[in-house]
Order: structure tokens, then C-alpha cells, then sequence
């Protein structure tokens, strides 16, 4: 290149770093509207790569395990684990997109245009809408479990799980669809370089009906739950309970530990999804908030494998039969893992 392109090249690019208050712009040639580049370290543009690489390759591996077990094995064909397989393609979906998403969006400048980033926006929505409500799903399912269990069997169907199922996805692809849409038709993406789609009121909706109704049923729900939980612990513990009750101890000692281990499951899911909305009202969006909260989520998307590790045996004999490649041997699906 001839000497004074090179010394012209590196006179505008000064000026417009000065026009921009001394940092560089993600694309220089659009002065007025381009976004600055993330201010920050090296050492922490590193880590964070670690971190989300890390957790994406956690995520995607241990969710695996779930979809592969819950679809594999016919003993594992049950309301409640058609649910946790809901929950864990959720979760997949966080390893797949969200993780390598954000190492963008936190570290470097968004170059793949505004079309790929309400792409982006839209997906990220519909894994959000979908977690919560498979969750509500699952409160849902320990609530008629646990308070009325005569009635369980045969209002809990596996047909009718997987019917909510699949509106609980259909829902959460309409809701997304007109969450991205009020941004498009505010017109409210901030910079070029940066994937931010901005609406106080379609942030208002998402909070009423993302994250305060659903919340609050889950909740209520869980609160049920935990109280009749109790009552039918001592009440197993006394030995006074009805005759029709002494028959199906060991039944009801099962539902339980499902309604203990499910409940863990939420709670770690409410610790690490309210952290995002509590930001937000309080108008914080620094970058130490975000990658806090970043955190919170991707811990959340590990953590669900792990909790079913901890408290499902036949979890972790279902991984013993991935891993071992016995799941290819010809009849594996009628295996007794239970």
C-alpha cells in the first residue's frame, strides 16, 4: 500500500476514535451510528471465552444424556421424564446458541448484521418462554401428585403431557415472534455492531407474562406441595394413617422423593432466572451485571443434568449404558434401568 494511503488510513481512523470519545467503533465508516468496541481486558475477553466455551461443551454433553436416555429407554416413557426431556432440549438449546451468541456479544462486536441478531434475539426468547413453562408444566405435574394422587393416573396421561408439551413450544414460538416484532417495528436496535433490541413495552409484557404470572403460579403450586408433602411424610412416619393409604406407602414414598427432587429443580431454576429480570428493573446493565447474570443462567443449563445425576439412579445407570455403547446392542431400549 502506498505510504500516504497508509498514512491517510491512520489519520481517519484518529479522528473518528476521537470523535468517538477515544475508543474504536465497530465499523468505522459509519461514524454516527456504528457502536464503540467492548472496553475491556484481554485476560477477561480470555476467560470469558473459557468459561462460555466450557459451560457450552457441559451443557450440550449432560443435556445429550437426558434426550438420548429419556428417548432411548421404554421404562423411562413416563409423564414426568417427557417433561425433564422438554426441559433438557431447552437446555440443549442454551449450549448450542446462547453460549457461542454471548461470547460474541460480550467480548468483541456483533458482525453478522441486524437480520442474524433478531434471529438470535428470537431464539434466545423462544428457550426462555419454553424453559418457564416447562417448569409451570412440571409444577403442574407434582401438584396433582402429591395433592391428588387417586386422580393422578388418570388425569395425567402421557398423551396429554405430551400435548402441553407441544403447545407450551408452539406458544413459546408465537410469543417470540411478536417480542422480536414490537422491536422491529420500534425500530429500536441501538448501533450497528451491537445485537441489543430495546422496547420498554414489549420488556413490560415479557415481565408480566414471562416472568410474574408464571412465577407466581409456580410458587403457589410448589407451596401446595410442600405442605401436603409434610402432612403425608409424618403421616407415613406415624403409621396412622387409612388403610387404603398403609397399601401404597411405598408408592407414595416414590412420589415424595420426586416432588423433593423436582422441587430442587425449581428452586435452583428460579435462583438462577430472577437474577436477569431484577437487573433489569433496577436498570442495570453494566457489563459486570450482565456476565454476573450470564453466569447464573449457564450454571442453570448445567445444573439440571447434575441434579438428576444426584438424586435419579436410573440416570446415572443410563449414562453407564451410553458410554459403554450398549444402548446399540439390538433390545437395549427394554433394559431395566429403574
Amino acid at each position: 500500500m502506498d505510504q500516504r494511503a497508509v498514512t491517510a488510513t491512520g489519520l481517519s481512523r484518529s479522528l473518528m476514535m476521537e470523535a468517538s470519545g477515544g475508543e474504536e467503533l465497530c465499523f468505522p465508516q459509519l461514524l454516527n451510528t456504528s457502536c464503540r468496541k467492548p472496553t475491556i481486558s484481554w485476560v477477561i475477553a480470555v476467560f470469558l471465552q473459557f468459561l462460555l466455551f466450557f459451560n457450552s461443551v457441559s451443557t450440550v454433553t449432560l443435556n445429550l444424556f437426558v434426550i438420548i436416555s429419556v428417548s432411548h429407554f421404554r421404562q423411562l416413557h413416563k409423564t414426568t421424564n417427557f417433561l425433564l426431556l422438554s426441559l433438557a432440549i431447552s437446555d440443549l438449546m442454551v449450549g448450542l446458541v446462547f453460549f457461542p451468541g454471548e461470547s460474541v456479544r460480550l467480548t468483541t462486536c456483533w458482525l453478522f448484521g441486524d437480520i442474524m441478531c433478531l434471529m438470535y434475539i428470537y431464539i434466545i426468547s423462544l428457550i426462555v418462554s419454553a424453559s418457564v413453562g416447562n417448569i409451570v408444566l412440571i409444577s403442574v405435574d407434582r401438584y396433582v401428585a402429591i395433592c391428588d394422587p387417586l386422580h393422578y393416573h388418570s388425569r395425567i396421561t402421557v398423551t396429554r403431557t405430551q400435548l402441553c408439551i407441544c403447545l407450551c413450544w408452539l406458544y413459546s414460538a408465537f410469543y417470540s415472534i411478536t417480542f422480536v416484532g414490537d422491536g422491529i417495528s420500534e425500530k429500536k436496535i441501538l448501533c450497528h455492531g451491537q445485537c441489543v433490541l430495546f422496547n420498554y413495552y414489549a420488556f413490560v409484557i415479557d415481565l408480566v407474562l414471562s416472568f410474574t404470572v408464571p412465577v407466581t403460579v409456580i410458587i403457589v403450586l410448589y407451596s401446595k406441595v410442600f405442605v401436603m408433602a409434610v402432612f403425608q411424610a409424618r403421616a407415613i412416619r406415624s403409621r396412622v394413617t387409612a388403610i387404603s393409604l398403609q397399601r401404597t406407602v411405598t408408592g407414595r414414598k416414590s412420589e415424595l422423593k420426586a416432588a423433593r427432587t423436582l422441587g430442587i429443580l425449581v428452586l435452583v431454576f428460579l435462583m438462577c432466572f430472577c437474577p436477569f429480570y431484577f437487573a433489569a428493573l433496577g436498570g442495570d446493565i453494566s457489563f459486570n451485571t450482565s456476565a454476573t447474570v450470564l453466569c447464573l443462567f449457564s450454571i442453570n443449563s448445567c445444573l439440571n443434568p447434575l441434579i438428576y445425576a444426584i438424586f435419579y439412579p436410573w440416570f446415572r445407570k443410563a449414562i453407564k449404558h451410553i458410554v459403554t455403547l450398549n444402548i446399540l446392542q439390538s433390545g437395549s431400549s427394554k433394559a431395566n434401568i429403574l
